[in-house]
């Protein structure tokens, strides 16, 4: 055989031999995200936190989690909270109806993985009661629906049900996730869902958030 032929055919064989490694890679990859919408950078964050309004936070008055319309139903049978459980699961298996009978599910504040959905709750970032008290009051049912359901900006997140009753409505100088090593994250989460809603920040939060960001 030619010499210009044996190089050619080891070529070939090299090419199909990474054509199936990639195939191979993609075929072991994790078919759901895994996880809620990439946040901004932390440097991003740090100038995002500078823009924010600063003033103390307001009064829980007339405030109610029915004002924030939730869970809404996204496509077919499913709704806000099956979407993110799906999203942020491994290897999720849902009915009919939508609803998660199996999968995985790391919570992300407190390292814990669970393998049932009633395990998981929820979580707004930045909840609803603190939204509400940092300008949220004055917005519209349909604005606040948004805010409740949106998938788009790193606001909801599926993690252990009593670490997200224990974070209650409180901001990040009152709470931060257990796991370290998330916080850098979470702030930077925290920040991109009050920019995008141009809430503000009282000084505490705001000082707690600039603490976190600078370490990251």
């Amino acid at each position: 055989m030619p010499v210009a032929a044996v190089y050619a055919r080891r070529i070939a064989v090299l090419a199909t031999s990474a054509a199936l490694t990639v195939t191979g890679l993609l075929a072991s990859a994790p078919a759901a995200q895994a996880s809620p919408p990439t946040p901004v950078s932390a440097a991003t964050a740090r100038t995002y936190l500078a823009a924010l309004t600063v003033k103390a936070e307001g009064s829980s008055t007339g405030y109610s989690r029915d004002l924030f319309p939730h869970w809404i139903t996204q496509s077919g049978t499913c709704n806000t909270r099956e979407v993110v459980l799906k999203r942020d699961g491994v290897n999720v298996v849902t009915d009919s109806s939508c609803a998660s009978v199996s999968g995985s599910w790391y919570s992300e504040y407190d390292g814990a993985t669970w393998t049932a959905a009633s395990d998981l709750d929820i979580d707004h970032v930045v909840p609803l009661a603190e939204a509400w008290r940092s300008g949220a009051n004055s917005w519209t049912t349909s604005q606040r629906q948004a805010f409740a359901n949106d998938l788009t900006r790193p606001q909801l997140i599926a993690v252990t049900d009593n670490v997200n009753q224990a974070k209650g409505d409180q901001d990040p100088a009152e709470w931060l996730p257990s796991r370290t090593s998330y916080r850098c994250t979470y702030a930077r989460m925290w920040v991109h869902v009050k920019y995008s809603y141009n809430l503000s920040v009282d000084s505490a939060e705001k000082s707690a958030l600039q603490s976190v960001l600078n370490g990251c």
